[in-house]
């Protein structure tokens, strides 16, 4: 079951360069077909879903698990339901799980406990879970790293990379290792949802980044495997500094991510890195238009005549 997935841009980001001092480049999963890196995975779990003659596909979802379920349920042909914290999504992913057919169910907690949810779900019913706790999304997303590898023609020193539920940095490590490269992994979570960083479950994670609002990650052991044996690092970085990059990001570098993905960016910033460093950008801007008006400069009013317009586009303000 494909839309076409994988082969997303792998861009030069010179502003980001310059600033950090490091040769920095962009990996835009936000071109994959519904809009992130989720594709890449939901391609192979829903396919061997159909395989095994699963009558629906279920997620628990912070917004872009949700999205391709249900696009790729939709290909398939077969149910799609998703399960969602009640006013915790982002407005661009809600209309694609909506716009794709699946039943949203808005419950009244947050992530983690969707989850646990849906776990309870399928054992008593004969349907798929398409959580990144299927070993087939870990099998689709790690050719993240095949294609980075490929594209810069070596693997780069240090990957940067946001971590909300692990299962993408526990990917791209598997991904790497089946290379026979072993980059540093950079891993950053937000601060109001970084279970890995404190050492422990947060029972009531909040963020502006919607899509790594996760208090207790499924892949936890994995990912803390990957940062080990990479040699690298798990940090945190404040909503702040994400909206700051999110904003860099749009202004200087021409390109629209969503802020959860903009917390790669952040942690260069904040942090640092050597040598030739690829950020993973998850998903695109338009996920979550609300942020990015909330962000932006006002739209100017304008009467018509070319003065009016004139004043409006080229003047001061």
């Amino acid at each position: 079951m494909t839309l076409g997935e994988g082969g997303t841009p792998l861009v030069p980001a010179p502003a980001l360069s310059e600033r950090t001092g490091c040769e920095v480049w962009l990996k835009l999963e936000g071109a994959n077909p519904t809009g992130s890196f989720k594709d890449r995975g939901m391609t192979v779990a829903v396919s061997a879903a159909m395989r095994d003659g699963a009558e629906a596909v279920v997620c628990a979802s912070t917004g872009n698990t949700a999205a391709s379920a249900a696009a790729y349920a939709a290909r398939a042909g077969v149910r799609g339901a998703v399960i969602v914290p009640e006013g915790k999504i982002a407005t661009g992913k809600l209309a694609q799980a909506l716009m794709h057919g699946a039943r949203v169910v808005a419950l009244r907690g947050n992530f983690d406990q969707a989850l646990e949810l849906v776990l309870q779900l399928v054992d008593r019913n004969p349907i798929a879970l398409v959580n990144s706790i299927n070993p087939f999304r870990i099998e689709g997303q790690k050719t993240g790293a095949f294609e980075v590898c490929d594209q810069l023609g070596e693997a780069p020193d240090v990957l940067c990379v946001p971590v909300g539920n692990a299962g993408n940095v526990t990917a791209w490590w598997k991904g790497f290792r089946e290379y026979d490269v072993a980059p540093r992994l950079h891993g950053y979570q937000a601060e109001g949802a970084a279970p890995l960083v404190r050492g422990a479950p947060v029972e009531n994670p909040e963020t502006v980044a919607s899509a790594i609002r996760i208090g207790n990650p499924a892949r936890w052991e994995e990912a803390m495997d990957a940062f080990t044996s990479s040699r690298g690092e798990v940090r945190a970085v404040s909503d702040e500094e994400i909206l700051d990059a999110y904003s860099f990001l749009g202004e200087r570098e021409g390109v629209f991510a969503e802020p959860a993905s903009a917390a790669a960016v952040a942690g260069l910033l904040k942090y640092g890195a050597e040598g030739r460093v690829v950020c993973v950008l998850t998903g695109h801007g338009l996920k979550d238009p609300t942020t990015a008006l909330s962000r932006a400069a006002p739209v100017m009013p304008c009467e018509p005549s070319i003065e009016q317009v004139e004043r409006a586009m080229l003047g001061d303000g």
